[in-house]
């Protein structure tokens, strides 16, 4: 048996082809919704999957005001942030941050799946996230992607 025929491909980033899928959140579980995304941004979804390599698509989400979540987390997830200084702690609610910012909900979630490196910052910038249903990608011609 030849065992040269068996060479394991790695994907460069420079030969990756990307494609275009719009997601709409309207009634979608948070959690549900982002684990999905995070797949598809890190590329896992394509048999040309490589961990060192940037090999995944891009995604536009739409009607991300309208996600939800299970249970009481409306009013018990609490996102925290620290400024670095004294008393530079913020927190608020799931609730809360629904009406000030609709997007980081997803954003945050996401990101929070990524990896914490240099390769996972270059995959969050292929997430684009909206809080109604226009986006201006257009032209990328994204396919939708049901979940």
């Amino acid at each position: 048996m030849d065992t040269l025929s068996y060479k394991t491909k790695s994907a460069k980033s420079s030969e990756v082809v990307r494609k275009w899928h719009v997601i709409d959140a309207d009634g979608l579980v948070v959690g549900r919704l982002c684990t999905k995304i995070a797949t598809v941004l890190r590329g896992k979804h394509k048999p040309s999957y490589t961990p060192h390599a940037d090999t995944g698509d891009y995604i536009v989400v739409i009607n991300a005001d309208k996600v939800r979540f299970t249970g009481a987390k409306w009013d018990q997830k609490e996102y925290i942030t620290y400024s670095g200084y004294p008393g530079g702690q913020k927190r608020a609610t799931a609730k809360e941050m629904l009406q000030k910012k609709p997007t980081a909900i997803v954003k945050n979630a996401v990101k929070g799946m990524l990896p914490k490196n240099k390769l996972g910052r270059a995959m969050i910038k292929k997430l684009f996230i909206y809080a109604d249903a226009k986006h201006p990608h257009a032209a990328q011609k994204p396919e939708t992607l049901t979940l």
